[in-house]
């Protein structure tokens, strides 16, 4: 990224935005894809957990194309495994939180994965490991059932009893590990994507891009509402919910912590509608998840009245990273349907509203 003039302008206004000096903007902005892409070594991972956790570890298999520090570990001496062996610059402490997350759940009996062993996080090459039994599992089925699923499994996590050992904030998508925490860090994320780029996005496209960044800038983050602990991904099946020998199982926990409980949902009902010919709402799939969702939990009138404003977060978020993404591969970005229409996002705030008020 060059030094010229436009691009100390944009880093400036970026400290602005986010309340950051100058060389911490600076840094947010050029490290950004070396913080997000990280792969391990596969071999020496297999040799970091033989020699410290003394298991047969044999082969070690990567499970998404997109999540390349996810392996399964095949076990001589046992039940496979999985690793993650996250990006170096996620510190050790956020791993632990998620192991302190995995534990809470685990003891309220709640369906998600466990922990391989007691001591679950380990050092490998300035990585943090977190290792968890693999599940024995098939994907969701499919179509309005996979919405009963996850509005269950979001309604019950939501109820759950607050517990200072998952006191942590969460619910941002947290793919660039300086940007976790509460739903505004995906926001604050969103912008940081935006900004990094901003140099490269030509005339032509310049005046949607600033429509962007306004998006971002003024969109709601929740502050303020109704919290619980929050998966922060849940909507992502098969990749964060399988089934398991014993039912619904929700996996990768990342994301979670304390946080306001409707990012959570409004990710999930954003991704009930019709998808083509055009985006437009499927009340059906919308009242299949608020039934699933009440029966562990309320929404508030507040909440009911802002679920427009908070659906578009990760929406938002997803488009920043999109956009990030392609112009640093010199590839036009057109996957806006994540924010378009407009209609869309009020049409379905105003059928949950209709839902949960009959």
């Amino acid at each position: 990224m060059t030094k010229d003039g436009n691009f100390k302008k944009v880093v400036r206004r970026h400290a602005a935005q986010t309340g950051q000096r100058y060389t911490e903007a600076l840094t947010d902005l050029e490290g950004l894809s070396d913080r997000i892409y990280h792969e391990a070594d596969a071999d020496r991972l297999l040799v970091h957990l033989r020699d410290h956790y003394g298991v047969d570890a044999v082969a070690a298999t990567k499970l998404s194309v997109h999540k390349t520090y996810v392996f399964r570990i095949d076990r001589n001496d046992g039940a496979p495994w999985i690793a993650r062996a996250f990006p170096p610059a996620r510190p050790r402490a956020d791993v632990e939180g998620d192991a302190a997350v995995l534990r809470f759940l685990e003891r309220h009996d709640y369906p998600a994965e466990r922990l391989a062993v007691d001591d679950a996080v380990s050092d490998f090459d300035g990585s943090a490991v977190l290792v968890t039994e693999f599940v024995d599992s098939t994907p969701l089925p499919g179509g309005i059932e996979d919405f009963a699923i996850m509005a269950d499994l979001l309604g019950r996590l939501h109820a759950l009893p607050y517990d200072e050992s998952v006191g942590r904030p969460g619910g941002a998508s947290g793919e660039d590990p300086r940007r976790m925490g509460t739903p505004r860090q995906d926001l604050l994320a969103g912008l940081a994507f935006l900004d990094a780029v901003d140099t490269k996005v030509g005339a032509a496209d310049r005046e949607r891009f600033e429509q962007l960044l306004d998006q971002v800038r003024s969109a709601d983050d929740g502050d303020g509402l109704p919290e619980g602990l929050l998966h922060g991904n849940l909507m992502h099946a098969p990749s964060h919910a399988v089934i398991g020998k014993n039912g619904p199982v929700a996996i990768n926990w990342k994301a979670s912590g304390r946080g306001p409980r409707l990012a959570d949902l409004a990710f999930l009902l954003w991704g009930t509608g019709n998808w083509a010919p055009s985006r437009s709402t499927n009340e059906e799939r919308v009242n299949t998840v608020v039934t699933a969702y009440r029966k562990h939990v309320e929404l508030t009138d507040e909440e009911l009245d802002r679920l427009e404003g908070v659906m578009y977060i990760r929406p938002l978020y997803l488009v920043c990273f999109g956009y990030h993404r392609d112009l640093t591969k010199g590839a036009p970005f057109d996957e806006w349907w994540f924010i378009d229409p407009p209609e869309y996002f009020t049409s379905t705030a105003a059928a949950t509203r209709a839902a949960f008020r009959r």
